[in-house]
């Protein structure tokens, strides 16, 4: 899996201690550590997310999640897969802050819920499966946050068309008075 941005290498000796424990205790082979721009980011497995995810929270003191969103990779040049998911963490005693970033491919848009771990994902995790179908698997009450029930497609993907796709004839209309 690599990383479809540019990329600057650090020493180790020039990474913070929270990704040195990261890489030591998941293994270099699984976690890699990209920074561009001065934003720091883990590029980790799907399936290895949630507990690195728990462990930068129980471990390294990452004790806010700040967003989580996605990006459709779908005409990035040289790009190998087709979404990442991110989730944007902050160390509120250290004010530091860390990009965890995971790899998914249709049909499986599957990653595993972090609800049970800040509670701030539950509408974090709502909007990203609302633009983008991604799924989120454990989360309490997995349904559409900003788009009404009736409307099938997801619009943050590459491949929505940009007048989209004619859903209003699904919907009820509504008069001036009624809204």
């Amino acid at each position: 899996m690599t990383e479809p941005t540019v990329q600057t290498e650090q020493t180790q000796d020039e990474q913070p201690a929270f990704v040195r424990k990261v890489i030591d205790r998941f293994g270099a082979d699984r976690v890699s550590m990209s920074v561009f721009r001065d934003n720091l980011r883990l590029i980790v497995p799907r399936e290895l997310s949630y507990e690195v995810l728990r462990f930068l929270k129980e471990e390294c003191g990452f004790d806010m999640l700040v967003d989580i969103t996605a990006v459709d990779y779908l005409y990035y040049p040289k790009a190998r897969d087709r979404f990442g998911v991110i989730w944007s963490l902050l160390n509120t005693a250290t004010n530091e802050r860390v990009f965890v970033k995971a790899f998914l491919n249709e049909p499986d848009l599957v990653v595993r819920s972090v609800f049970d771990l800040w509670k701030a994902a539950d509408w974090l995790e709502r909007e990203v499966y609302d633009m983008f179908g991604i799924r989120f698997a454990g989360h309490p009450n997995l349904r559409r946050i900003l788009l009404p029930d009736e409307f099938t497609a997801f619009p943050l993907r590459k491949d929505y068309p940009l007048r989209g796709r004619g859903e209003r004839h699904n919907f009820r209309r509504l008069t001036r008075e009624q809204s």
